[in-house]
Formats: C-alpha cells, sequence, structure tokens
C-alpha cells in the first residue's frame, strides 16, 4: 500500500497568507497533497508542483484573476458546506443525498469530505465511499473505533483519509487494525509537525529486513577492476550503508564511508560500493547492476538493525582499483561472494563490530542479507540460475 499525507489548507486556515505559509510548509515536507479552496488551486500551482484537491461549493464559479478559466483541481472534494460537515442535516434516505448526488456527478476523480459526528455520519461515510475515489474522514470525540469500523467495510472501493492534527496521530490512523488508513489529511500549522508526519508516511512505507551472519571462508587479491563509488545526496549514519554482492541471493552490508582517518576525510554521503558487476538492492526489494547507477536514481539505504530507506544518487564514479575477492558461506551451507575494493575506508559489518575489508580474516562473521531468489532484469522470479 503507497500511503500519503493531505494537508488542509482551506479557508478556515484563515487569510491567503496564513493558508500560503502552511502551504509552503508542506511543499518544503514533501506533502502528496494539498486540500483547498476552489478559487485557490491556480495561487497553489503557482506556488510549486503537488496535487491539489478543491472542495466543490459556490466558488466554483469564481474565476481565476490572471485567467479566463478556473484552472482544474486534480480532484474534487464534496461534503464542505453540506452534508458531510453537518452544515446541511443527512435525509433519512441517503438516496436523497444532494452530497451523494454531487459525486455521482463530478468529472473526474471525486471525494466525500465527512466528519463523523456521530453514527449516522458514519453510516454515510460507508455510503459516500461507494461513490468517491477519495474517502476523507475527521473523527470528533471518536477517532479511533469509527476509523476501525471503516478500514473493515469500505475495503478497496475507496483511499480511505483519516483526519489527524499531528504526527503521532498519522501512525496511529496509518496503524489501526494492522492495515491502516491509505492516507492522512492533516490539519497544522507547525512546520515541524508537517515534517513529522512526511517521515511517518515515510516509515509506513518502508521495508524492514531480516539480516544474518556468513562466515567467511576465503578472501584473496584478485587485481584490478573498475570499481563504483555510490555518491548519495544524502547524509548517512554510522551504522548505515547499502547491500551488494556478486550473486543476487546474497548480498554484503557495506558501510558508507562515515568514519574518521588520518590519512582521509570522512565521506559520510558515500558507500564504496564493489566492481561494476554487481548487484545493489533499491527500493521496493530490487537490485541493480552497480555500473548502472545514474544520477536521480534511487538506492535502499540499510542499517545494520535491517531499517531500511531510500536515497537519491547524486553520482557514481567507476574508476580502476585493486580488489579483493570475500567469499563467505551461510548456516545452510550456500556459500556467496563479492569484488570489494583493496582499502582502509572501505568497511563490512561483523559480528564483533565493524572492521576494515583489509583486516577481515577467515572465520570473521558477516552481516549479509540472504534471499534464495533468482533476478531477471533486477525482480526476482521463480527460475533456476546458477551463479558462480
Amino acid at each position: 500500500m503507497t500511503r500519503s499525507v493531505w494537508l488542509k489548507a482551506d479557508d478556515e486556515v484563515g487569510d491567503w497568507e496564513a493558508r500560503k505559509r502552511r502551504i509552503t510548509a508542506g511543499f518544503e515536507a514533501g506533502v502528496d497533497w494539498v486540500l483547498v479552496d476552489r478559487r485557490d488551486v491556480g495561487r497553489v500551482r503557482d506556488l510549486g508542483r503537488v496535487n491539489v484537491a478543491a472542495f466543490a461549493g459556490d466558488d466554483v464559479h469564481v474565476m481565476d484573476a490572471e485567467s479566463d478559466d478556473v484552472p482544474e483541481p486534480d480532484a474534487v472534494v464534496v461534503g464542505k458546506g453540506g452534508e458531510g460537515d453537518g452544515t446541511v442535516d443527512l435525509p433519512s434516505d441517503l438516496s436523497g443525498s444532494a452530497d451523494l448526488t454531487t459525486l455521482r456527478r463530478t468529472d473526474g476523480p471525486g471525494g466525500a469530505y465527512v466528519r463523523i459526528l456521530n453514527a449516522d455520519y458514519e453510516t454515510f461515510a460507508e455510503a459516500a465511499a461507494t461513490e468517491a475515489d477519495y474517502t476523507l474522514v475527521i473523527g470528533e470525540d471518536w477517532q479511533i473505533i469509527p476509523l476501525e469500523n471503516l478500514i473493515a467495510r469500505i475495503g478497496e472501493e475507496t483511499d480511505l483519509i483519516a483526519g489527524v492534527r499531528s504526527a503521532e496521530e498519522a501512525k496511529t490512523a496509518f496503524e489501526t487494525l494492522e492495515i491502516g488508513a491509505d492516507a492522512v489529511l492533516l490539519d497544522t500549522d507547525d512546520p515541524d509537525e508537517i515534517r513529522a508526519t512526511v517521515e511517518v508516511r515515510d516509515e509506513s512505507e518502508r521495508e524492514h529486513l531480516e539480516l544474518q551472519h556468513a562466515t567467511v571462508t576465503d578472501i584473496e587479491e584478485t587485481g584490478s577492476a573498475d570499481r563504483v563509488c555510490v555518491d548519495t545526496a544524502s547524509m548517512l549514519d554510522h551504522n548505515e550503508g547499502m547491500l551488494v554482492g556478486s550473486m543476487s541471493r546474497g548480498l554484503f552490508f557495506v558501510h558508507a564511508e562515515t568514519a574518521d582517518s588520518p590519512y582521509v576525510a570522512s565521506r559520510p554521503f558515500r558507500v564504496n560500493a564493489g566492481a561494476v558487476h554487481a548487484y545493489v538492492r533499491t527500493p521496493g526489494g530490487e537490485t541493480k547492476y552497480l555500473a548502472e547507477l545514474k544520477s536521480g536514481d534511487e538506492v535502499q539505504i540499510v542499517d545494520t538493525e535491517g531499517n531500511t530507506r531510500e536515497a537519491i544518487v547524486g553520482r557514481a564514479k567507476i574508476e580502476k582499483r585493486p580488489m579483493f575477492r570475500v567469499e563467505a558461506e551461510l548456516e545452510n551451507g550456500d556459500r556467496i561472494e563479492t569484488l570489494l575494493q583493496n582499502a582502509e575506508t572501505i568497511k563490512v559489518a561483523t559480528a564483533s563490530g565493524r572492521k576494515s575489508v583489509t583486516d577481515l580474516a577467515a572465520g570473521d562473521e558477516l552481516l549479509v542479507y540472504y534471499e534464495a531468489v533468482a533476478r531477471h532484469f533486477g525482480e526476482a522470479v521463480e527460475e533456476s540460475i546458477i551463479e558462480k
């Protein structure tokens, strides 16, 4: 499931300057959607690129100040100033609902905005979900129980978006019933809270890998080869690195160059990853050859506990360097290997701690990720492939 963060920035936030500050903070944090009144669609697009949802209302016919045409939003949301937010009473028979009728008539993606004022509004949200691409539900006195009920009942016919006011509430929404909401609608002016909510979104989508140890059985100098340094556009922590290897089923954890050295300055954005033929793990569980990496690509960053995140490649440097061949054996008897540069600054994770590849010896236990699958163009496949 791909999670997203919507930012509420309609006239309830304040005047345009207040809304603009909130929207700008959202851009800087990396929100996915901004929800505004219809009149602000053009203004938001002038500020930057983001998905724009707009409340349907009387202002839908207001002309843009610099255009003869009103800019179209990416989604129209029904419910503000209507039945969804309680301005208009719910009909006893939902077949006569004005909001639902408007949803059915909406061209393009449509959303329903519903404040869960009581159980009747929960029922109304369920009905709206059958018509809406996006169902935005705002809890009042009760938040978790209605969200649990809607997650259990709505299924996959709509994207369920939970109203929240903090990153902590967003985390709860993403974890409810172990399935969670598809997105959150954040209502806050605090830039730190907006950034924290985006981080919660990112963490909810990240893989956690089960790393294990493999025992070094052989390490030998092999002569020179074309080696790839991966310089990312992110600063890496001391316990982070990448997973690389000559065999797709077994990838070695190689530390980022975060350690200080009396001879070479640290490069905490860099992983000296290995030879051009080697695989590197990328987000989504795929791999690429190191030789394929280029500026703008994404790679997976992993820490020694198996937590992952993504980083953008700033550049990949290929240079001829002396290399080691490192071979290791797993508990199941399978042997994997890789080529790493013969240099003190290249460090791997062992059972006894961080160690330079130049200090490795038979019997050392290296941290690896093992996955008994074959790969075709980087994707796991059910196929018999021999790598040696």
